[in-house]
């Protein structure tokens, strides 16, 4: 179920899935142990987002040029984000995310949504702020150990001037590598359950299959509120979660 409910949530809105995995696993699974959580989810959540990249790519939502342009320089950030977000306490971490996400939200709310062709790279595509917002992104995602569907949707919404169905198309590419990567960081520190992660990709399948099919029948400004909706939602649980952080 834990594992249908993230595949859902990355096949609509290309993003939530490490955000949901991972407080599923830890207070729905009973899965104790944050730094393997994050490992195990991350694999987890990368493989979905792969897999889930089919049905939007058969609907020509996706754009793997752009997706790869997006995602090399993001390994590199996601490589250093992780790095140090060893070094940060996780309550922190998530807190300070859980921040970020209101930000994003509100920017998506507020933002019209841009209705461009299949391949807007066609258009003015500016590649050194594709790239580089692509490295902050995976910064990001690895500091924070999530897959950063999040921040990807709009940052490619941002940069290559793609409506919201074609940012959460695209998204999934980057949000499967920056999954894999980290889940190979963790598990070079022993933080890694693959039966775990199996399980979760296997409910993932359907529960993304499901996302995807819905994602395609809704209008864009439609889905564009239900994503910073969620965001706003997700944000809130997890700024109650971790206060304590800064108390």
């Amino acid at each position: 179920m834990s594992g249908f409910i993230v595949g859902f949530s990355l096949g609509l809105i290309g993003g939530g899935g490490s955000i949901l995995a991972i407080p599923l696993l830890i207070y729905f699974v009973g899965f104790d142990h944050p730094h393997l959580a994050i490992g195990t989810t991350a694999l987890a959540v990368g493989i979905n987002a792969y897999l889930n990249l089919i049905p939007h790519a058969r609907k020509g939502h996706v754009d793997l040029k752009v997706g790869a342009l997006f995602s090399l320089p993001g390994v590199i950030g996601v490589l250093v984000g992780s790095e140090l977000g060893l070094l940060t306490p996780g309550t922190k971490l998530l807190f300070i995310f859980a921040i970020l996400m209101i930000v994003i939200a509100g920017y998506m709310l507020k933002r019209k949504c841009i209705d461009t062709s299949v391949n807007p790279q066609k258009k003015d595509l500016d590649l050194k702020k594709l790239m580089g917002i692509g490295a902050l992104v995976g910064f990001a995602s690895g500091y924070f150990g999530i897959g950063g569907g999040f921040l990807i949707v709009p940052g490619l919404i941002f940069s290559a001037g793609f409506n919201i169905i074609q940012a959460v198309g695209t998204s999934l590419f980057a949000v499967g590598t920056f999954g894999v990567v980290t889940a190979a960081r963790y598990a070079i520190s022993g933080d890694l359950n693959i039966i775990i992660s199996i399980l979760f990709i296997a409910g993932g399948v359907a529960g993304g299959w499901a996302g995807a099919h819905l994602s395609s029948k809704m209008p864009k400004r439609t889905l564009t509120r239900v994503f910073a909706v969620i965001i706003i939602v997700v944000a809130i649980y997890m700024l109650y979660m971790n206060a304590s952080a800064f108390l």
